[in-house]
């Protein structure tokens, strides 16, 4: 477990999957959480029953961030963590993707994530440094020909996260930014695409080595790590929780 006593986090998209088991674990190691979700009825149960707090939240409304950290740092005195995990999947190609759709995946997926990264900076530097986790996928190195939108917002995470580490290296501030890179996790967006696409849970799941998807605990392990004390050294990294998906050749 990571010590994050006297650690204050914010974390999206907490209603369910990886959102929601980061919630759970970093309560557990000692954190005091403030979650959000646009899904307030799933958001708030989810926070309750964690011993969290829980606001509503679109990531990709500019005007909400904000007050989503004075949220934190009114409940709690601080922001030391915020892990940017909201996103959102189009199921378009680039053969017939909509623009409302395109649009929608980039404002929640990579505005939203810059977003936060952004206004969550000046309330870290108060706090004396940070750590920010942003959540790619690894449709960031091996993209989906089925869904353009979320590879290249995901895609687009990862150079962010990159930008963003060293920014604040170069400013001087004790503020680390990571990816996590989760594969194939049993979360609401594959139950969801698993509707439109029936078997291909089965299918993701065949792509790891270890022939099964992840839990999103285990994902939520990896985010605990990154937001402790244990890898002061650790900015601008990428951490694959993929069950060797992407080591491995394509043909085996």
């Amino acid at each position: 477990m990571a010590d994050l006593s006297g650690k204050v986090a914010i974390v999206t998209g907490c209603a369910s999957g990886i959102g929601a088991a980061t919630v759970r674990r970093l309560v557990a190691d000692g954190a005091q959480v403030l979650g959000t979700d646009i899904d307030a009825e799933g958001g708030k149960a989810l926070c309750d029953e964690a011993g969290a707090r829980f606001a509503v939240q679109d990531v990709s409304d500019r005007a909400l961030w904000p007050d989503i950290i004075a949220q934190a740092v009114s409940a709690f005195g601080r922001l030391d963590i915020l892990v940017n995990n909201a996103g959102m999947v189009s199921q378009q190609s680039i053969g017939d993707v909509q623009d409302e759709v395109w649009d929608r995946v980039l404002a929640v997926n990579l505005t939203g994530t810059m977003t936060g990264c952004r206004a969550a900076i000046p309330a870290m530097k108060e706090s004396g440094g940070g750590s920010i986790i942003n959540i790619a996928s690894t449709t960031a190195m091996a993209p989906l020909p089925t869904d353009v939108g979320y590879s290249a917002s995901k895609g687009a995470v990862r150079v962010l996260s990159k930008s963003v580490a060293t920014w604040c290296a170069q400013q001087g501030l004790d503020i680390r930014c990571n990816t996590v890179i989760p594969g194939a996790t049993e979360t609401g967006i594959l139950n969801k695409a698993e509707e439109a696409a029936p078997g291909l849970k089965a299918a993701v799941a065949a792509t790891s080595p270890m022939n099964r998807l992840a839990d999103p605990a285990e994902t939520a392990a990896a985010i605990a790590f990154l937001a402790s004390d244990d890898c002061p050294f650790m900015t601008g990294a990428e951490m694959l929780v993929d069950g060797g998906a992407l080591s491995i050749h394509p043909g085996f």
